[in-house]
């Protein structure tokens, strides 16, 4: 099943588009739930965070880059609240969000206008909502330290890497594909 909003935009011009965004909803999800951890996992790699997009009691929206955002076998995962003090105070608000994931890899992109096709999707959002702050357990703990191992002999890793203890449970109920039409008509089948 999808979900479609029509969205009507001003240009400069005289000129109007109309979009079709489509949201695919939970059952499509589920399905989709591999390819979207790996579009997940890649943005992550090539850009070093993800997005999530969240909005505060007064309606001001927020986007925050978490470089700590790990995603489960179902639609779900965590990420580590260290230093996101408008992220959380929005969460704890209205636990609504958006992540936005994007391949940023700079071989991708050229590969892909070189085939005039994508091969793999480019980015993704996923929406749904972000738990309150608990303790990590173990396992979670385990993930962050290996994720940041290579790092583990640099000053930085020591200074920002070192003191995570709390996380927030993400749940995800739809998505929605980063999507350049002329070039990926074969994905999301």
């Amino acid at each position: 099943m999808r979900f479609s909003i029509l969205l009507i935009c001003g240009r400069p011009s005289a000129h109007r588009c109309v979009s079709v965004i489509k949201i695919m909803s939970t059952e499509v999800l589920l399905k989709h739930w591999p390819e979207i951890r790996r579009v997940v996992e890649r943005g992550q790699f090539s850009s070093l965070y993800c997005s999530i997009a969240s909005v505060g009691e007064d309606g001001t929206p927020t986007v925050t880059p978490i470089g700590t955002v790990f995603l489960g076998s179902e639609p779900s995962g965590f990420f580590f609240d260290r230093y996101t003090s408008d992220l959380g105070k929005n969460i704890d608000a209205n636990g609504r969000i958006c992540l936005l994931a994007v391949n940023s890899g700079k071989f991708f992109w050229l590969k892909s206008f070189l085939l005039g096709q994508f091969r793999s999707p480019p980015g993704v959002r996923l929406y749904g909502t972000a738990g309150p702050l608990r303790e990590a357990t173990p396992s979670e703990l385990g993930q962050i330290e290996s994720r940041v191992r290579s790092t583990k002999w640099l000053k930085g890793n020591r200074l920002i890497w070192s003191s995570f203890t709390h996380v927030r449970d993400l749940e995800f109920t739809s998505f929605r594909p980063v999507s350049y039409p002329a070039m990926m008509e074969h994905l999301w089948q």
